[in-house]
């Protein structure tokens, strides 16, 4: 059974283009081997990450995010049994969402800001739906 999990958090510190950099290598090590693959969007205080495989390694991969002290306020936005992937191209794209066209996030959010913490999970879904049909992924297909 397939599943996907869209979650928010906050990063405890501001984050750098190498630790970021490091999260993205782990992950397109790691998730080959346990049949995850996704996208993760950063900025200087937001994490949001889509996660897609198995249930088993999903929630597992989940609960260590939650216990990684990098992250703080670790909120599920979506958590659903799937019949197909939608970000299976990809172990871990990446989408830099400090660059986002206003216009866009207007379509999706009450401002031009990025706020999934007061916002439907599915309208974060959308706009990531929409960031892939629109070429913004960032990194290798996989």
């Amino acid at each position: 059974m397939l599943v996907r999990c869209l979650y928010a958090s906050r990063p405890l510190e501001p984050l750098s283009g190498a630790f970021v950099d490091n999260i993205l290598e782990q992950s397109r090590k790691n998730n080959p081997a346990l049949g995850i693959t996704g996208l993760l969007c950063v900025s200087q205080d937001l994490f949001i990450q889509v996660i897609e495989g198995g249930r088993d390694e999903v929630c597992d991969l989940f609960n260590a995010i939650v216990r990684d002290d990098r992250h703080q306020q670790v909120r599920v936005l979506i958590y659903e049994e799937i019949s197909e992937r939608q970000f299976g191209n990809w172990t871990m794209a990446q989408v830099n969402i400090s660059k986002l066209n206003p216009a866009m996030l207007l379509k999706y959010f009450k401002r031009a800001e990025l706020d999934p913490f007061s916002s439907s999970g599915q309208a974060t879904l959308s706009l990531l739906s929409d960031l892939i049909a629109t070429g913004a992924i960032l990194g290798h297909r996989d």
